[in-house]
């Protein structure tokens, strides 16, 4: 029997992946700002849809609406980087490279929250950067 993770990280691994490829090819029709305000309303499609499986009743603590409103402003700035990145950037470069921000997670869960990093990690640390280096250079 599969981990219950698997199935919800695979859905992420295929979105992301055809997301990080879709804005090479919508970029040359639209400038990165406005593919920008036209990734929102599709963003607004996705959360109208959670909200109504919600019953309209999203959680509400202060906390975690700030943190997740504060992560809606990271991605949604982070998108718009990439937008401009891969325009003039080859997509595949600026994916590989952007694909690296787990690292910065698994720093963050260190430094914040204590995880340990495994020796094991911590050479996949290693190889994911010589990795991108051999791959962007």
């Amino acid at each position: 029997m599969l981990s219950q993770w698997i199935l919800p990280a695979s859905l992420t691994l295929v979105c992301w992946g055809v997301w990080s490829f879709i804005p090479k090819i919508t970029t040359r029709y639209i400038h990165p700002m406005s593919a920008m305000v036209y990734e929102v309303v599709g963003s607004i499609i996705v959360g109208s849809v959670v909200l109504s499986l919600l019953d309209f009743r999203p959680d509400i603590n202060p906390k975690g609406i700030c943190l997740a409103i504060f992560t809606g402003i990271l991605g949604l700035t982070g998108a718009l980087g990439f937008l401009f990145a891969v325009k003039s950037g080859k997509v595949s470069v600026v994916a590989m490279f952007t694909s690296l921000s787990p690292v910065i997670t698994l720093a963050l869960g260190w430094l914040v929250l204590k995880e340990p990093i495994t020796l094991r990690e911590g050479l996949g640390i290693i190889s994911a950067f010589a990795a991108i280096y051999f791959f962007t250079s």
